[in-house]
């Protein structure tokens, strides 16, 4: 609801295209969709989002002359509370690195969408690949640096992925809002030379989400 008056009423937003609506028929969750680029957005199908959801995102995305995402990447995460939406599942810190569920490391079906060779068409091709190699070729680099929740130790990545230490909001490149409760895996983020904004979170981390659940990042700039 506060969405649909930010985008009516805000100066700073009119005219923004909308490509989904709540009173859709198919469901889908704000956590699940990650702006990789200005080319590629990355979709979870989970507990709240449904494909049917993302099929219609991707009509509806393709089919916007002024829309420069040319690629939609759904993710087929897990069903469980661990991996409830894809921002709990990986979060891009920086402009190759990402913070990730250690539990996700291994191969994922994904399913690449392309607009088809006629108008109103999209092309889906299905992949089993790791979640290194899907998210560098999105961003057309060699390699990605992925940094796991509680720096891998298992008992520290159980803790704080519970207070979503995976789920940070990067506001630039290199910057990120984290929680402040999650200790172990933040000293990981500053030894790789991440800035962390660290936010009081005793009683936001009860509500089941962390900072990047509380935004809604409307697009990501070319670096």
């Amino acid at each position: 609801i506060y969405g649909d008056y930010i985008f009516k009423y805000h100066p700073d937003f009119a005219g923004t295209p909308t490509y989904y609506d709540r009173n859709d028929t198919f469901h889908i969750e704000g956590g699940d969709i990650l702006n990789i680029n200005e080319h590629v957005l990355a979709i979870g199908i989970s507990q709240r989002t449904e494909p049917d959801a993302i099929d219609a995102i991707a009509h509806n995305v393709f089919n916007d002359e002024t829309s420069t995402i040319d690629t939609i990447l759904a993710f087929n995460i897990p069903s469980s509370r661990a991996f409830m939406h894809l921002d709990t599942v990986f979060t891009q810190i920086d402009t190759d690195k990402f913070t990730i569920h250690p539990a996700i490391m291994g191969t994922l079906k994904v399913y690449k969408l392309t607009p088809g060779k006629n108008p109103g068409e999209v092309d889906i091709t299905e992949t089993t690949d790791t979640l290194e190699h899907v998210l560098a070729s999105a961003l057309g680099i060699d390699a990605v640096k992925l940094i796991p929740c509680g720096g891998g130790d298992p008992i520290a990545a159980a803790r704080e992925q519970w207070n979503d230490g995976s789920n940070t909001l990067c506001v630039r490149p290199g910057t990120v809002v984290v929680y402040q409760r999650n200790n172990v895996t933040n000293d990981v983020l500053y030894k790789q030379g991440i800035n962390c904004l660290e936010m009081p979170s005793a009683e936001l981390s009860r509500g089941r989400g962390g900072p990047r659940c509380m935004s809604m990042p409307a697009w990501r700039e070319a670096l």
